[in-house]
């Protein structure tokens, strides 16, 4: 009689899945995090499409105007495929989606797919400009901030960051068109961007909505980076450095800003999400020709493809984002890169 207990099956199919994940926990929670954003876009895809169709008002009844008949409203239901089940429509529109094909405009019967193609590459325009600039200028502002801390050049960012936190995107903006383009009259404004526009042309034309979007998201980078470096600076090895002589801009360089590399990549791909999907108000205040404002006049006249296809497009965006700043901050991890 054997004193050694078996395994039961279900320990015994687990073994090998323990093996793998103690033998390559990078790969692991990389695989993981891959299929939980797939599962979670297509949760948001689901409360995406039922959203749109539990709006009130009907897309015909508007389309036609208070005079239209039953019949034709009946007509042009039918003729957009509304009298299908709403599971029937749901899958046929996912199936689309995952093609690259939104369908076709309910209001300018255009398809969906091309609109969103050139209004998307005006978004990311404006977003990966915005994104230029402050990036790199938050993470040196969050450093200077740092090595002056609590004297007065640490005091005079913390202030400035405070009141651009509390000041909401729509306001920035409207105080950017008084004082720039209206007192002033040193930017252009409306900022429209057309494909025959040259690059030096966009980039004046967008100045404003860019200088909108960095006053936004400058000031939460910055603060966070601050508070990651230094947590950091608290460290024994930080002070050790520091005790054989090493300044204090050295230290912050070379050892707090590597070692602070997760929390930093964490709200820097949050802001870059919200640079995206963000873009919503301020491309509606300077009248951008962006996804938001496509959005925005599409849920007017109830244009439910172009509705459900932005919405889709964002929540991707920032469900990639998020994922992109979940695996660098595991590829940053030392533990997990040289596992014992």
């Amino acid at each position: 009689m054997s004193l050694t207990a078996e395994p039961k099956p279900a320990e015994a199919a687990s073994m090998p899945d323990l093996k793998f994940r103690a033998r390559f926990p990078l790969l692991t929670l990389i695989v993981e995090r891959l299929l939980l954003s797939l599962m979670l876009l297509l949760a948001v895809s689901v409360l995406i499409f039922g959203g749109v169709e539990a709006l009130p008002g009907d897309f015909a009844s508007t389309y036609l105007g208070q005079s239209a008949t039953p019949q034709a409203i009946a007509n042009i239901s039918a003729e957009l495929g509304l009298d299908k089940p709403v599971v029937s429509r749901y899958f046929s529109w996912l199936g689309g989606a995952l093609q690259g094909d939104f369908g076709t405009s309910w209001a300018s019967r255009n398809s969906v797919s091309e609109q969103v193609g050139r209004r998307l590459g005006n978004s990311l325009f404006l977003a990966g400009f915005a994104a230029v600039i402050a990036v790199p200028l938050a993470i040196g502002l969050g450093m200077l901030s740092v090595h002056f801390r609590n004297r007065m050049p640490d005091k005079i960012i913390n202030v400035i960051s405070l009141a651009a936190i509390s000041l909401p995107e729509f306001f920035i903006g409207y105080l950017l068109i008084l004082y720039f383009a209206v007192n002033f009259g040193i930017a252009t404004f409306p900022a429209t961007v057309y494909e025959s526009m040259g690059l030096l042309e966009r980039l004046k034309a967008i100045a404003l909505p860019t200088a909108t979007l960095v006053l936004v998201v400058l000031a939460h980078m910055m603060r966070m980076t601050r508070a990651a470096i230094l947590s950091v600076m608290s460290s024994a090895y930080m002070e050790t450095a520091e005790l054989k002589g090493l300044s204090a801009g050295r230290a912050i360089i070379k050892h707090a800003a590597p070692n602070a590399l997760a929390p930093i990549i964490n709200v820097v791909a949050l802001n870059l999400a919200y640079l995206v999907v963000g873009v919503v108000v301020v491309e509606v205040v300077f009248v951008y020709p962006g996804m938001g404002q496509y959005m925005v006049d599409a849920v007017t006249v109830r244009d439910m493809p172009v509705v459900q296809a932005c919405g889709l497009i964002f929540a991707a965006v920032y469900i990639l984002l998020n994922m992109l700043a979940d695996i660098l901050a595991i590829v940053a991890n030392p533990r997990l890169r040289h596992p014992r």
